[in-house]
């Protein structure tokens, strides 16, 4: 084959390709759309309380099994019976749907994934994750089939007994003697922890740095931090809350191996601002002089 013929032919071969692409991407966009029509039209039947039309939206050999007993209902028939049972038995209960994804399993196949919630008169909502399968029949999109789990229990959040520390929040800065300390403080996931992170400089020259997370200890019932510095010390603090003001009292093991204890004290104060004193400080054994009070202030 001559060069250019080579050329064309491949030319040629793409753009079939590229127009088989589009096609397929242009009827995924349409079945898409035509899915979440079905999806809304069947929140829309289940809360006008019509099992009839409800079971309609299922393929004739549909298939939903319980999350509670794991039986299986099969059939448009049973599924009808099923619906008309459930508003029988619960009056006013009302479907929430949220879709988080659907995906093409073949032309005719399709997967949506997503967390449904049943509100019931007078109950909290019965929440749920789930799988349905939907089949394409005559150009509709039916339901195959519905599989439901029930929605793992909240994480637990100690926020409750941290709230009060809740003011750390923010970006603070301490500029004493050339030196600048900056302080981030941040909630960790469900709020469980403060986590604050620091970095002391002199001008371009980083000192130190290192991180303090500030939680609840649920066995204690106390509130306690730990500290670890670039240095390769670490420290464990426990908070104590006296009128408006904190105190924290440190046990510290310092990078050569010396064991310092101290007392700070946080002090809130109006316009963004905490004052911060370090007393009974104690390095080595020998008793050193406390921090005088220094003013901390919010970026």
């Amino acid at each position: 084959m001559r060069p250019n013929a080579w050329i064309s032919s491949a030319l040629c071969a793409v753009m079939v390709v590229c127009g088989a692409f589009s096609a397929y991407a242009a009827d995924a966009a349409a079945d898409k759309t035509a899915i979440e029509k079905a999806i809304a039209s069947y929140v829309k039947t289940f809360n006008a309380r019509d099992a009839k039309v409800l079971a309609e939206h299922w393929s004739p050999e549909g298939v939903y099994t319980s999350r509670l007993s794991g039986e299986q209902v099969v059939g448009r028939e049973a599924l009808e019976k099923e619906f008309t049972a459930l508003f029988d038995e619960v009056k006013g209960a009302k479907l929430e749907v949220s879709t988080e994804s659907i995906e093409f399993v073949s032309p005719n196949v399709a997967l949506e994934q997503g967390t449904a919630s049943v509100i019931k008169p007078g109950a909290e909502p019965a929440n749920s994750s789930y799988s349905v399968v939907y089949v394409k029949r005559g150009g509709k999109w039916l339901i195959d089939r519905i599989s439901e789990e029930e929605e793992p229990p909240p994480a637990p959040s100690h926020h409750e007994q941290l709230k009060g520390l809740d003011w750390l929040v923010g970006t603070w800065v301490d500029e004493e003697g050339g030196e600048v300390i900056t302080t981030e403080c941040k909630w960790s996931r469900n709020r469980n922890f403060l986590v604050r992170s620091f970095t002391a400089s002199i001008g371009d020259y980083v000192d130190i740095t290192g991180m303090q997370l500030v939680g609840w200890d649920p066995a204690q019932k106390q509130i306690r931090s730990w500290v670890f510095d670039s240095d390769g010390g670490f420290a464990e603090g426990t908070w104590f809350s006296r009128d408006d003001n904190w105190l924290v009292k440190t046990t510290a093991t310092l990078s050569d191996g010396t064991i310092a204890t101290s007392t700070s004290i946080l002090r809130p104060l109006d316009g963004g601002r905490f004052g911060w004193q370090k007393v009974d400080r104690v390095v080595g054994g020998e008793l050193l002089p406390n921090i005088d009070e220094v003013v901390i202030v919010r970026q």
